[in-house]
């Protein structure tokens, strides 16, 4: 099953009021559930069924599959005070700070920044995300670890825009 076709079915799932969907392509198994509260939920069921929960601040489904979860596109910024903003992560996945090893950093502390300008990567299923800044500022702080996992919505730059 592609990604789209994942992505689709949460937002379908989403606006309706089923509250368990499962499917079976070949060796790929995934069940999508969600409770009518607060807490939507997305579980996996491998061989035996053990729902992975992953609460969410938003009213969209979390959800982990086997292999890594799929990915959003869009990069998530977040007032912090009144001179500050955090950039976070819009998937879970593997962060990077250069293209490969052999490379330059895309940014460093102290790095003015633009919209749209490339801040990192994120590798989530074999597919390398790089991950633009939504905002013109300076960079304060990297706060991820390169080559680290991360989660949704994790913090992984603290900006002070200009």
């Amino acid at each position: 099953m592609e990604y789209k076709q994942i992505q689709e079915l949460i937002k379908t799932i989403n606006k309706s009021n089923i509250s368990e969907l499962s499917i079976e392509e070949g060796d790929f198994k995934i069940t999508i559930k969600q409770e009518h509260t607060a807490n939507p939920q997305f579980a996996t069921m491998p061989q035996a069924p053990m729902p992975v929960q992953m609460p969410q601040p938003s009213q969209q489904p979390a959800f982990a599959t086997q292999p890594p979860a799929p990915v959003a596109e869009k990069t998530t910024a977040a007032p912090v005070a009144s001179n500050t903003v955090i950039i976070k992560s819009p998937m879970i996945g593997t962060f990077y700070r250069s293209p490969s090893p052999d490379k330059p950093l895309f940014v460093n502390v102290g790095d003015e920044i633009k919209a749209g300008q490339v801040l990192c990567i994120i590798e989530a299923m074999k597919l390398f995300n790089e991950i633009e800044s939504e905002v013109n500022g300076r960079i304060i702080k990297v706060i991820a670890d390169d080559s680290s996992p991360v989660e949704y919505d994790q913090p992984l730059f603290l900006v002070e825009p200009i």
